[in-house]
């Protein structure tokens, strides 16, 4: 079965965007980014490869999740299809359907229709924000990796805004980078699956 992979970057306090739903605080630092286009190059968004030197992003994803607001920096830059090379799932309950053939908008319960997703073949399936979508999607995510960045901010969009709900994960490693930013990684527990 496919996985729920919720990679995304968060302060230390716990927080992926500014309250305005900003993420311009979680700065790119040249030992994040290569690590990155090495490694998560499908995480990146397709407009953005040749400046990382991506000809073909390589990766255990072939779609992503992603709340309205996630998606909406992008159609105000013009951009229908952040992630190009990917099969891209927006939830929302208020857009319009997508113009672009990759992208399709879905206004169902976000939990059951990733269930039914993770059933279909394919590669793994990556959530890539919002809090409140996190929040939703927490018990399907199979595996968290969190850009952990050297910030405290104080508030904002929490990595997953839901209810006290305790949710443990396994660590299955972690990397330190000089910059100070260091990427944790779990996993949910079998017994939790």
């Amino acid at each position: 079965m496919r996985k729920l992979v919720y990679y995304i970057a968060s302060s230390i306090d716990g927080f992926i965007a500014a309250p305005d739903g900003s993420p311009d605080f979680l700065r790119l630092d040249p030992d994040v980014a290569a690590h990155l286009a090495a490694n998560w190059s499908q995480t990146l968004p397709t407009f953005a490869h040749p400046q990382f030197g991506i000809d073909e992003p390589a990766g255990r994803f072939d779609a992503v999740v992603m709340g309205r607001a996630t998606y909406e920096p992008a159609l105000r830059i013009g951009v229908t299809s952040p992630y190009a090379h990917l099969r891209q799932y927006v939830f929302s309950r208020t857009l319009p359907p997508a113009t672009a053939p990759e992208v399709e908008i879905v206004s169902t319960d976000p939990a059951e229709f990733v269930r039914a997703l993770k059933r279909q073949p394919g590669r793994d399936i990556w959530l890539c924000g919002g809090g409140q979508l996190a929040g939703q999607l927490l018990p399907q995510v199979d595996e968290l990796i969190v850009k952990l960045n050297p910030y405290v901010i104080g508030s904002g969009v929490p990595l997953a805004d839901r209810g006290f709900d305790p949710r443990r994960f396994d660590l299955l490693g972690t990397r330190p980078f000089d910059s100070g930013v260091v990427i944790l990684h779990y996993a949910r527990p079998a017994e939790a699956a």
